[in-house]
């Protein structure tokens, strides 16, 4: 049962009271630890302080008969939080309805996977990484710690839908804002070339976002390409085309048309920015990643 305090709040009128609720959520003073209660005629709002007269004044032209006073409000029950229940606040990641964790220690895995559970309903499984990303196709090892025995989910981002396999195809929500800044790059009639496009995060929310011209998404993991084509249907974009193969070769087939060349492989983009040169128009944009030591950020090979 939860704790009843007796605090300062506004008796007002029922009928009255939702246009007080947001003049006081509007100046600051609703206390949102104490539960609005009604006793049939009247609506009592705890507020964290005495509403001074010029509030007063703007609440009584709503309803001239408020009566700030002390009233007895049941405290809201405070959610529990990681700190509460393990101490700490763990690394993971959320795609879809599924978190992933990097923790070596399985018992403590589990201890995680337990209260990610209980703090996200939405979450159905827990997916523990035991080995970092890495392979030819840059995927992470996982293994289900909690939930449902699956690694495939659907996830949402700026309106698109991405139907993804954790297992068979690597995919971060961590570029989310990195996705959105690219876009805005984009303009109507552009041709992009997506050199390393995954699943399509950046190549479907371009053709969703923009009237580009196409978007050529490019892949040589068949499993991301297998969803990349299932995302194309799922956000019904008919201006991206999957091409299943190296960049390097395959994106040579459109030399000199792109406005915008993605090189989204941050540990060995290097290797394939002479093919994006060639592919790009005069005027075009390439969008480079890198990772390099952060007291020397544009280090040369």
């Amino acid at each position: 049962m939860s704790d009843v305090v007796k605090q300062k709040g506004v008796k007002v009128i029922r009928k009255k009271g939702e246009p007080t609720r947001r003049i006081l959520i509007d100046k600051g003073i609703l206390n949102p630890s104490a539960k609005i209660f009604s006793d049939g005629c009247f609506l009592y709002l705890p507020v964290v302080r005495q509403p001074d007269d010029c509030e007063l004044s703007e609440i009584k032209q709503i309803s001239d008969d408020i009566i700030v006073g002390d009233y007895e409000f049941e405290l809201m029950e405070k959610p529990p939080t990681f700190d509460d229940l393990l101490g700490y606040v763990p690394h993971y990641e959320m795609v879809g309805d599924i978190a992933i964790i990097d923790e070596d220690d399985e018992f403590e895995s589990r201890k995680i996977a337990d209260v990610i559970l209980k703090l996200h309903p939405n979450i159905k499984t827990v997916l523990g990484t035991t080995a970092p990303v890495g392979g030819e196709y840059r995927v992470r090892k996982v293994k289900v710690i909690k939930g449902e025995n699956r690694t495939e989910t659907i996830h949402k981002e700026h309106g698109c839908r991405y139907a993804v396999d954790i297992a068979g195809a690597y995919f971060t929500p961590r570029l989310s804002t990195e996705r959105e800044r690219v876009l805005s790059f984009i303009g109507s009639g552009d041709v992009v070339v997506d050199m390393f496009a995954g699943v399509g995060p950046y190549s479907i929310l371009i053709a969703k976002k923009v009237d580009v011209k196409k978007v050529i998404a490019i892949d040589k993991n068949p499993s991301a390409v297998r969803f990349l084509r299932k995302n194309i249907e799922l956000n019904s974009v008919n201006n991206v085309f999957a091409i299943e193969g190296s960049a390097g070769t395959k994106a040579q087939e459109f030399a000199g048309t792109a406005d915008h060349v993605i090189m989204n492989l941050p540990h060995s983009a290097e290797e394939y920015l002479d093919t994006a040169v060639k592919i790009t128009k005069t005027g075009g944009m390439i969008h480079y990643y890198d990772i390099n030591p952060e007291d020397d950020l544009f280090k040369t090979s």
